[in-house]
């Protein structure tokens, strides 16, 4: 992909940097368009655009830039820890990384792949129990991205079997009596190929230990030497014992320290910018990355 040839403005110390955020092209709510002029209504001044194991987003996203936002490209790579059983399901966001490196777009391929026929199996249980979840309207509300449990999930909440997402993946629901077990990236595979593409790999919510099993800073240790670039501290779903942790731990290891929203629009409460990246963190990852550089607006 071509450089953007815009020069990028200096950040100042009031720059508002959210790092992580998801648009219809995996199971965001707003599309690329309305991502990138809703960040830039929120006050922000650097958004990232990581949805679920694609790059989909990116060129609207550019092409509907406001001025004055800055676009770190970018996805939320699905990936597993498989040294324990169960194997642990984790995140990587990827930063700047060159989407057309042939590794790379082969794996996530198969990973929305297997992600679709995942979600298409729910349905099927689903349905089975009587429930009744239309495929092909899960699918036309997608907007053409990936079907995931998000999607599922509102489909539940229009049923009226569940009033918000979270009830939707409590384990009655998609949190168990009706899950899929799906294909995920082993994690150091994953970190290998987004440096070998040119990205910046941060782990997202290393701690967030009420979505479920965290893995141990042994494995983080492994991780940052195999080219693990960050840890992502400030986010909703990780409590502030748990965001200290990691900035301790990002510390002894030499490793940038990320805050985001995580930000889905109505599948989730959280708010774009509410919490934000330090610009000297922002820039330790622009400057380690050689893929695709951010891009401003004309």
């Amino acid at each position: 992909m071509p450089s953007v040839p815009n020069p990028l403005p200096v950040p100042g110390p009031d720059t508002r940097i959210d790092l992580h955020a998801h648009s219809t092209a995996s199971d965001g709510t707003l599309s690329p368009v309305e991502l990138v002029r809703s960040a830039a209504e929120a006050g922000l001044d650097v958004l990232a655009i990581t949805d679920h194991d694609t790059t989909a987003g990116w060129a609207p996203a550019v092409a509907a830039l406001p001025p004055g936002l800055t676009l770190i490209r970018g996805a939320e790579l699905s990936c597993r820890w498989y040294g324990v059983q169960p194997s642990i399901a984790l995140h990587l966001l990827a930063y700047l990384f060159d989407p057309e490196a042939p590794e790379l777009v082969s794996e996530l391929a198969r990973i929305r792949a297997a992600r679709e026929i995942r979600a298409e199996r729910i349905v099927d249980s689903l349905r089975a129990d009587g429930i009744d979840v239309d495929w092909a309207d899960i699918q036309a509300r997608a907007a053409g991205g990936t079907v995931g449990r998000p999607h599922i999930a509102q489909a539940l909440i229009r049923a009226g079997l569940v009033r918000t997402t979270s009830e939707a993946f409590e384990p009655r629901w998609l949190g168990w009596r009706y899950h899929a077990p799906k294909e995920d990236l082993d994690v150091f595979h994953a970190i290998r190929l987004v440096r070998e593409a040119g990205g910046v790999p941060v782990f997202a919510h290393p701690r967030a230990s009420r979505r479920g099993p965290v893995v141990p800073d042994a494995l983080i240790v492994e991780m940052a030497a195999a080219g693990l670039a960050g840890l992502e501290a400030d986010h909703e779903d990780q409590s502030p014992a748990e965001r200290e942790h990691v900035r301790r731990l990002a510390a002894e290891l030499g490793l940038t320290v990320t805050g985001s929203s995580d930000f889905h629009g109505e599948h989730k409460t959280v708010r774009l910018g509410a919490f934000t990246t330090s610009v000297e963190s922002y820039e330790r990852i622009v400057a380690a990355a050689t893929g695709v550089p951010p891009v401003v607006a004309p």
